[in-house]
Formats: C-alpha cells, structure tokens, sequence
C-alpha cells in the first residue's frame, strides 16, 4: 500500500490559516505580539537576505532567524548538499557505527579550532552549552559555575542556570549552583574563584543582549585566573561563531586566548537542519569518556545524524570557498561605520557598537525639552519600547526586519545573514535615516504608535 502525502496541496489548502493554527496550538501569545505591532506578515518565499510576500514585495532580513540564516535562505550549496545526502540512502543513526560524515566535520570544524582537539554533537545550541557544563562540572569536580550579568546561554534548565536575565528564570528554580558576576569585572571573578568550588566561567564573548563586548584583555585574564584555581573557561559561541563577528571565533580577536570548551551552534545548521556542535580539550574528552563503561554517559538520539552533518560540511565549505568571513568583517565595518557617523546628527542616538555584523544601536535620553518629555513617558510606561518604535517603521515603512535586543532595552541589534553587501548596507542606513528624521519631527505616526504601546504596556501590567 502506497501512502500518498502532498505537502504543496497541503499548504495551498491550509496556508492561509497559519495565525489561527498557531492561536489554537501553539504559543497563543505569540501572534497577539506580532498583531500588535503589526509584524503578522505572510511571506511566501525566501532567498539569500531577503523575503517576498504574495504581492511580490521584498523584505530585507536584517535578523537572520536569531543568527541561524549564516549564509542566508536556501543557500544553493547547502540546499545541494541536503538533496545529495538524502539521495545516498545511508544507514543513519544505526547507534552501533561510526558513520564518515562526523568525523569529516569534526575534522573541518577543529581546523579553524587550532588548541582543541574533539567534537560532540548535539542538536542545538542550549545542548551544546549544556554538554560544556556537564563536561567541566565532571572533569573538575567541583558544582558551580560562573556567568555573566545579563548573559544568555539557552532556556534548558541547565543553560538557564546560567542565563543572566531574571525575567527568563523567575519561576524556574531550583536551578544548579550558580553566580553572576559583571562581564569585565575581574576582581569579582577572583574573589568567586577564591572559594574553591567554581567549575568554570561561561561567557559570550559579545553579548547578545545589548551587544555588549568583553573588556579588551578580560578573557585572556580570566582564562589565567580560572587555570590558576583549576577551572575551565567556556567560550559561548553559538551566536557570534562562524565568522559572524569578522573573525572564525570572536574570542579569536583577543590574543592568547584558548578557551577549554567552545559551543557552536545556529549558522553552522546552514538554516536547515539544527546543529550544536561542543568543541573541548583532549584530556577533557577522555576523563568524561574514561572507558568503555562510559561510552554513552553523554549522548544525544539525534546528534550526528547525517543531514546536520552534511549541512554542516557544506556550510565550512561555502564559508571557505566564498570568504564568507571576510565580507562579514568588511561589510559589518562599512556598516557601523556609516551608522556610527549619525550619532552626531540625532540626539536620541546614543551608540553604536559591535564587531563585524553583529552591531547594537543603542537610543538614548534626548537634550531638548520637547523630545525629552515625549521620551520620559515612554521610558515611565515601559523601557525599550523607544527601540520598538524604530523596529516597526523599519518593517511596516521600509519592508526591513529587525529586533529589539532583549526585554527592556533600548538597543536594537543587527545580525543579518553574513552574505550581505554594499547594496544592502545603502538600504538600511537609508530606511534608518528616514526614521530618525521622523523620530525627530516630534510628531507623526511614528509617535502616534509610541501611543499604542503606552496603552499596551499599561494594560499588560
């Protein structure tokens, strides 16, 4: 018996319901937001950096799916990639092989990771961070682990130990052994590290909330002080990895440091199939697989299933061939260059900051009286909603996606697929130039809307 599936008639059935659907089943809040402030678009299809809508419109991603989107949608080599190893028909997953296209990756992977040695492979980026934790808990035997004030590692329970926003953990707890302490503040971490039961520090080298980056030498110190008190330094990179920040690795802008454990995840996938990859020492490995016994003590059901991995080699390969890294350095250089040269001219535009196409636009109190009363009642309804005034225009005005960089911010954070270029750069600055100078008329519907959302963030409380 032959079972028929069809999914184009599928979705040409059913499609336009994809609001209700997801009201009936899934999130509910989620597509109250997105009515709210006017993000409920239908998009139809996808390509490289951009989105078309039914009529034929095109958005500019500026948000690459949270980063996921490296090389934007339906890269042709990865899409290739995919087909062929689908096609190959391999006897995935069998739990008692070792199938080539692991190691292959693994090997590819480690060569733009010249002081560490093996790969696990997990599914996402929480699980990579939660295999780092694992791993540094059980090698040095000690319980807690360090992060950074405002950090963000993923929403599993052990991730969320380490996440540094009180609004993602509240209601959560107990949670493992943990502490917060500023990024940069080094006299902090030596005095958590002094009592003795400190496993390791995770750290985004840039935060991705708010964009904030380590202090220049901060990780190159904490590495000596954590060796110093026999524990590990985590580098989180699943968002900033791979070339995002203009370097392989961001910690990678800093001399001499060499984290013990390093997580990847999001670009590596090529926006298809999810990927975490936790990359460690040798002797790590070896002490958490000490023998035969412990071969399965950490594992994941789909980790190093063939699709991840075939997408994962074909995203170095492009990454390689196409000098993906570079345009992201040179293009994020242009980019915050050309932003950064408006600080001048709008009084509500207090920074920008970032490496590479990871950048952070921060808003902040305006000077004259007119504009600062209009701020202050935003800032008394709700903070960050500023930030969402200048996102909605930028979507609903000039067809360009882009995000608020955490829950009471006002920064907005760019993170667009690395494959963006000049024309790319002329479009946003132009679009954020035509906002600004709306922000600044003290009037219009840009503040119009600042309204609605007074009233929304009121009744919410």
């Amino acid at each position: 018996m032959t079972t028929e599936f069809d999914l184009g008639r599928l979705l040409a059935e059913r499609g336009a319901e994809r609001y209700e659907l997801h009201t009936k089943y899934l999130n509910h809040q989620l597509p109250r937001m997105l009515h709210t402030i006017g993000f409920d678009k239908v998009y139809e299809r996808a390509e490289g950096a951009y989105f078309w809508d039914a009529d034929g419109d095109d958005y500019l991603d500026m948000l690459a799916g949270f980063g996921v989107m490296g090389l934007g949608r339906h890269h042709p080599v990865v899409r290739k990639a995919l087909h062929d190893v689908l096609d190959a028909g391999l006897a995935d997953l069998t739990r008692f092989d070792c199938q080539p296209l692991p190691g292959l990756l693994a090997e590819k992977l480690l060569a733009h990771s010249p002081h560490l040695d093996r790969v696990f492979f997990g599914n996402s980026g929480t699980e990579a961070v939660e295999t780092a934790l694992k791993f540094a808990r059980f090698v040095t035997g000690k319980p807690r682990v360090l992060y950074c004030d405002h950090a963000f590692h993923g929403l599993t329970t052990g991730s969320l130990s380490v996440n540094g926003e009180s609004g993602f953990r509240d209601g959560f707890a107990p949670l493992l052994p943990d502490t917060a302490v500023p990024l940069g503040d080094l006299d902090a971490l030596a005095r958590e590290l002094k009592k003795g039961d400190v496993a390791a520090l995770i750290v985004e080298p840039i935060q991705g909330k708010g964009v904030h980056e380590a202090p220049p030498g901060y990780l190159r110190a904490a590495q000596e002080l954590l060796h110093k008190h026999k524990a590990l330094l985590i580098a989180d990179e699943v968002q900033t990895g791979l070339g995002r920040t203009g370097d392989f690795y961001a910690y990678q802008h800093e001399d001499g440091v060499e984290p013990d454990l390093v997580c990847v995840a999001k670009a590596l996938s090529g926006g298809y199939v999810p990927v975490g990859a936790t990359l460690g020492k040798d002797w790590i490995f070896k002490k958490v697989y000490s023998s035969m016994d412990r071969v399965l003590v950490h594992s994941a059901s789909f980790g190093s299933n063939a699709q991840a991995m075939a997408a994962g080699l074909a995203v170095l390969s492009v990454m390689e061939n196409e000098q993906i890294v570079a345009n992201a350095r040179a293009t994020g250089e242009q980019l915050k260059a050309r932003l950064a040269a408006l600080t001048d001219k709008y009084e509500l535009l207090a920074d920008v900051r970032g490496r590479g196409l990871m950048i952070g636009i921060e808003f902040g109190r305006p000077d004259s009286l007119k504009l600062r009363g209009r701020w202050t009642m935003l800032q008394a309804a709700r903070k960050g909603l500023f930030a969402q005034m200048v996102v909605v225009p930028l979507l609903r005005r000039h067809r360009i996606l882009t995000q608020v960089s955490g829950d009471h911010l006002e920064v907005i954070k760019l993170i667009p697929p690395l494959v963006i270029g000049e024309r790319e750069v002329e479009r946003f600055v132009d679009a954020f130039t035509d906002v600004m100078d709306d922000a600044h008329s003290g009037g219009g519907l840009m503040w119009d809307f600042g309204k609605t959302l007074i009233k929304q963030a009121v009744a919410n409380r």
